[in-house]
């Protein structure tokens, strides 16, 4: 499956637009990480259990919106864009969306 930002694939031109397809997660902070997390506040620099469960969520909302596209019999997604929204306390909904497209390859320009 090929993933996009843009509207387009340089080498792939867009045969058939099958619609918006979507994944997203929900997750919550843990306790114990929200103490160590805690402790690195006071020093200061990157806190490696909150980007692990960012890592985490970004690529199991992927893999949700990859078999949506899946199920469409898509070959690519284009404008590919995350959005991170608060839930409750200590939960975040992280969600991917695009369009999901069939796609041919991109025919040389004929002189």
């Amino acid at each position: 499956m090929l993933l996009t930002t843009q509207d387009a694939f340089e080498d792939w031109e867009i045969a058939e637009t099958l619609g918006i397809v979507r994944g997203n997660t929900v997750r919550t902070r843990h306790l114990g990480k929200d103490i160590l997390a805690g402790f690195r506040n006071l020093v200061g620099g990157e806190v490696p259990e909150y980007t692990k469960l960012i890592a985490e969520s970004r690529e199991q909302a992927l893999d949700r919106m990859i078999s949506q596209a899946a199920a469409k019999n898509a070959d690519g997604i284009v404008g590919v864009r995350f959005t991170t929204s608060s839930i409750a306390q200590g939960a975040a909904e992280l969600f991917v969306y695009g369009t999901a497209v069939r796609l041919r390859p991109r025919r040389p320009e004929e002189e």
